[in-house]
């Protein structure tokens, strides 16, 4: 897939950054950065997804000089000499994160100057993309206990959402078995995560209620120890993996073999590491579905393209940006998502919002 986009021809003549920031229904104020690379009269955008906010205000004030005549292959390789980090990022995963606002941005751009889109590069027709909400029954910041009031208040928007939730150990059995009420499709475990708000630690009877009340959803990113793995006997093909994902070769690494992974572009960091590993789960027949790091701007029409592009019909944690707002109102679409009538660059335009 990479070699039907590495060697387009691309002009950069200049660079600026626009800073976005929202509240979230998570409890937490995001920021991120649109990046802009402009040349022969086109404009390609990406987005910075990294999460310390203090990252996004350096970044927003740092000029980064990248004009220059590449390949979307070469810039790949210069953007590795480039002074992208006013400061050392707070993790190292964030580098993949910024790395993937450039290159998406990169890719974007030599896409309108060769006056073509990521579907007709790739031979790849854009399709309707199914999505679930991604959301939590309760905010990490207080002690309310958690309810499926959310839920509901998102079904009055549209009545035939399908979830992404957030499971805790406060989750108690007569909440678990209100679930069956809902269409909950995966369940994000959060097990891999280390020093973060939203840790939950390993634990095999809490592991085990969980998957036995929602039997039919994925269960994502648990921490597998000796305790906790015999829980997954048996289940393995609905363990699914999102934090590990960065590349194909952490795919090689994991426990077992994946039935199912979550695509985050940002995780994969290269447009190479990205199209590399949806091809190598597509021959392995791994099959993806899209995640999301509640982008603000065009990095939700991203990961959305790709959804369309390369597995539309999953349960693909891309909903519209206004799902992630703690009030979300009505008139969001609903799922699947329309693509693009004409799109252009790697694609936007999925719904009246994205």
């Amino acid at each position: 897939m990479y070699d039907r986009v590495a060697d387009l021809p691309l002009t950069v003549e200049d660079c600026t950054f626009e800073l976005r920031e929202r509240a979230t229904s998570s409890g937490f104020d995001r920021a991120t950065t649109t990046i802009a690379l402009s040349g022969d009269g086109e404009t390609g955008h990406g987005e910075d997804v990294t999460y310390t906010n203090a990252a996004h205000h350096a970044l927003v004030d740092h000029a980064v000089d990248l004009a220059g005549e590449y390949t979307v292959d070469s810039f790949s390789d210069a953007l590795g000499d480039a002074d992208i980090w006013p400061d050392p990022p707070d993790e190292e995963r964030f580098r993949h994160y910024r790395r993937w606002g450039f290159e998406s941005a990169a890719l974007d751009l030599a896409l309108k100057q060769a006056d073509t889109s990521l579907g007709a590069a790739l031979d790849r027709a854009y399709d309707p993309v199914d999505f679930v909400v991604s959301t939590r029954l309760s905010n990490p910041q207080d002690d309310d206990p958690p309810t499926t009031d959310r839920l509901d208040e998102l079904l009055r928007i549209h009545d035939d959402l399908a979830f992404k939730l957030d499971p805790t150990p406060e989750w108690d059995d007569e909440l678990l078995e209100t679930l069956s009420d809902y269409d909950v499709r995966v369940l994000d475990l959060k097990g891999l995560y280390e020093g973060t708000e939203v840790d939950v630690e390993a634990d095999p009877d809490f592991y085990r209620r969980v998957a036995d009340a929602v039997p039919d959803a994925f269960l994502e990113d648990p921490k597998l120890t000796g305790e906790t793995r015999p829980v997954f006997d048996g289940r393995e093909q609905r363990v699914t993996w999102d934090a590990l994902i960065t590349g194909v070769e952490s795919i090689e690494s994991l426990p077992f073999e994946p039935a199912w992974l979550n695509m985050k572009p940002s995780r994969c960091g290269s447009v190479e590491s990205v199209l590399d590993t949806v091809a190598y789960c597509e021959r392995e027949g791994i099959r993806l579905y899209g995640g999301g790091q509640f982008e603000l701007g065009v990095g939700r029409d991203h990961i959305q393209a790709l959804a369309s592009l390369c597995y539309a019909d999953s349960p693909n944690d891309v909903a519209p940006g206004g799902y992630n707002d703690p009030e979300a109102g009505v008139g969001l679409p609903a799922s699947p998502l329309a693509p693009p009538a004409d799109p252009t660059g790697i694609g936007v335009g999925f719904g009246p919002e994205n």
